[in-house]
């Protein structure tokens, strides 16, 4: 192996290298962008849900992750446009996760007999 051979291997190493430390940084950096945007979805909950509705939407993410995030998503949309005059309470969240649940089908199961 000559040394130009060598310089090159070495050379493409450290581009691998330094590619490799770009791309960690940007994880990190996504991951940390992830977290300060959950830390603010919290704090928006905080100020609109009183303690017993915001109790139930954890609740609810425990089983239903996605349902949760789309309904906190919708929840803080309307507090930042101004839409809600006032905390919204455990009877009032209630009301909002029937009108955004799917609906559900139901079904009959007949015996011939």
């Amino acid at each position: 192996m000559g040394d130009d051979e060598l310089a090159e291997m070495r050379r493409r190493r450290l581009a691998q290298m330094q590619q490799q430390a770009v791309d960690q940084q940007l994880a990190q950096e996504d991951v940390e962008r992830q977290r300060r945007a959950e830390a603010q979805m919290q704090m928006a909950l905080m100020q609109i849900l009183e303690p017993e509705a915001r109790e139930r939407l954890n609740t609810i993410r425990l089983t239903r992750p996605d349902f949760a995030r789309a309904v906190e998503q919708q929840l803080v949309m309307l507090g930042r446009d101004g839409r809600l005059r006032e905390r919204i309470s455990d009877a009032q969240l209630k009301e909002v996760l029937l009108q955004l649940s799917p609906a559900k089908r139901e079904f009959t199961i007949r015996r011939k007999g």
